[in-house]
């Protein structure tokens, strides 16, 4: 009996705290965590990369991150104003720096800040190539993915008494680094792969109107996975144990949210 009222408590705390949505998307989402809470952390984190990183500046690659990031923030920053929901953004701050690794990746923190993998360039090829990877990782942050993957973590990580505090009003258990950064994307783990192909693809769409809404030809997109694909060397593992959509799938669905892509780059032009 005690098991039963303890699962259905757990139940009661998820739907209780199931009222937030993605914007553009409507999904609803699991927000345990405030990003009043989890945002501090991840700067503080996004710190911490810095400084045991070697940050790209005064390069062609390193000003592209920049423009690109400061480009794509002020088209977002201007559609929710447009929408009368400037607010919904009040607390993030935004930051775009390189970082030299030869892996092939980017991330964003909770709150908006952004890295990039010296090793992705070539791959990105020209300005065209990071609008495409920066609006996926501006996505992941305005949707709060980073917010619903630690809110997962956590509660997976405390249990239920965890919840309980945060029903309660209580600050809860400090959250680890490991899930901070799990919640950027620069971390998975295979315990959640299935609700990170989601947010991946929810990415994916809303990455493609946000680049077209600064201007820069969404149509681009597939043309930058094929090059992922090819570079790839078809040994990507098959979709069912991956963290990310195939690169077939990602170009399929890009290509069906072309059409909406396109009036959001005509306005912009």
């Amino acid at each position: 009996m005690r098991k039963i009222v303890s699962f259905s408590s757990i139940l009661l705390a998820i739907f209780l705290f199931q009222c937030s949505s993605v914007p553009m998307s409507d999904r609803s989402q699991l927000s345990l965590i405030s990003n009043d809470k989890i945002f501090p952390m991840s700067y503080q984190q996004y710190e911490q990369v810095k400084k045991e990183s070697k940050i790209v500046t005064g390069t062609d690659d390193a000003r592209t991150v920049k423009r690109v990031g400061i480009r794509i923030q002020r088209a977002v920053e201007q559609y929710f104003a447009d929408q009368g929901q400037a607010s919904y953004l009040d607390k993030y701050e935004w930051e775009f720096n390189l970082i030299e690794d030869s892996i092939v990746n980017a991330w964003c923190m909770p709150g908006g800040k952004v890295a990039f993998y010296t090793g992705i360039m070539p791959i990105c090829k020209d300005e065209l190539g990071v609008a495409v990877v920066m609006g996926h990782e501006i996505a992941h942050a305005i949707a709060n993915h980073g917010r619903e993957r630690i809110s997962q973590q956590y509660a997976a990580q405390f249990g239920l008494s965890a919840v309980s505090i945060l029903l309660t009003g209580g600050s809860g258990p400090t959250i680890p680094s490991e899930i901070i950064m799990q919640g950027a994307g620069a971390a998975t783990s295979l315990g959640i792969l299935a609700f990170s192909r989601k947010h991946e693809s929810e990415a994916d769409k809303l990455g493609l109107y946000f680049m077209a809404m600064a201007g820069y030809n969404p149509q681009e997109a597939p043309k930058f996975w094929e090059r992922m694909s090819a570079n790839s060397g078809g040994e990507a593992p098959p979709e069912f144990v991956s963290t990310h959509p195939s690169h077939e799938t990602r170009i399929s669905d890009l290509n069906a949210n072309m059409p909406k892509a396109m009036e959001y780059y005509r306005k912009s032009q």
